[in-house]
């Protein structure tokens, strides 16, 4: 099962015509449709801005959604930037029920929930995905990409994001991240702060998290949270710019996972250094944080005044005597 969304286009309708936009959604919505059947997909049905896919084997669902996250972001270049609405694509491998012409079961509901927490120009996957992948071509077609750090199959290239909290489902999943970008590489960008260097709470049940901005840099252990970001020198990490607002963001650690909530005026934006081309704006909502990547405060990426804050997670590593052992929730190891 597939679930395509069009990301920010909420923003698009409070800054342009509703019927323009409204126009523009449905175009899309209708070709990323056609890309599906191409790809020898069926389309379950259309949600506004969304469209809920099905495939028989996960190598076309591959194929098909790497196509349209292409495709899709070469056109979106040519766009006024309120109508650049990105992909949020996210896709789940199992048994589902049809009745009166729509689907129903655990592979939809996950992929939904994988679409909606990926952000744009993004593909997230659960494990079943890519074990159906990789039995889909013989051992001599997957290899690791030197280049990249990354396993192969059939060209497909892909990285697990560890064992991710998935809200509406009791136990967590293992998610990856499927790498469409010719230019995808797992090499970090460069981040603010020398995070590299700040020393690890490495007994911490539940991980750590690091942040940096300009010259201040902090490590806090999965039991500190949560904590708050801000301008107000009470805040738990202090950005003291104006354009921050007095408690502007709040950092927390809920099942398992690392989670960012804006709560304030100007929004956030958060760019995960495995797909810097992706953006997700916050406005009063969650993501989780994973890996190493940065936060704008106030300000989108592409103001380069923007106070930036990198952060960098750390899953736990070893327990002390006596706890329970946590397995690692967003390791970058995967298997091929």
């Amino acid at each position: 099962m597939v679930f395509i969304d069009l990301a920010d286009s909420t923003a698009a309708y409070a800054e342009l015509d509703n019927a323009q936009v409204a126009d523009v959604v449905s175009k899309v919505t209708q070709w990323i449709g056609r890309v599906c059947e191409a790809h020898h997909g069926r389309i379950i049905k259309y949600l506004g801005d969304g469209v809920l896919a099905q495939f028989a084997a996960a190598h076309d669902a591959v194929e098909a959604t790497v196509f349209m996250q292409q495709s899709h972001t070469e056109r979106l270049q040519k766009w006024p930037p309120p109508l650049r609405m990105g992909l949020k694509i996210g896709m789940a491998h199992g048994s589902v029920v049809h009745k009166e012409g729509d689907t129903y079961g655990d592979p939809v509901n996950l992929a939904a929930r994988l679409s909606d927490m990926a952000g744009a120009r993004t593909i997230w996957a659960d494990d079943a995905v890519i074990a159906q992948l990789r039995q889909s071509f013989p051992r001599g077609q997957q290899s690791p990409d030197r280049h990249a750090g990354m396993p192969v199959v059939d060209k497909v290239r892909y990285r697990s994001l560890g064992l991710i909290r998935v809200r509406g489902l009791s136990q967590p999943q293992s998610v990856f991240q499927i790498e469409w970008s010719e230019d995808a590489s797992s090499d970090r960008m460069t981040v603010r702060g020398a995070l590299q260097d700040l020393t690890r709470d490495a007994l911490s049940p539940g991980g750590s998290i690091a942040l940096a901005w300009l010259g201040t840099s902090r490590v806090y252990a999965a039991r500190d949270l949560p904590i708050t970001i801000g301008r107000i020198p009470d805040s738990g990490f202090v950005v003291s710019d104006q354009r921050v607002s007095r408690t502007h963001a709040r950092i927390e650690f809920i099942n398992g996972a690392f989670v960012l909530s804006d709560v304030s005026s100007f929004g956030s934006w958060v760019r995960f250094t495995d797909n810097p081309g992706s953006e997700i704006l916050l406005r009063r909502n969650q993501c989780i944080l994973h890996a190493t990547g940065e936060i704008a405060l106030g300000a989108p990426f592409s103001d380069f005044s923007a106070a930036t804050v990198a952060f960098d997670v750390t899953a736990a590593r070893t327990a002390p005597p006596g706890a329970a052992a946590t397995r690692s929730l967003f390791g970058d190891s995967t298997q091929s």
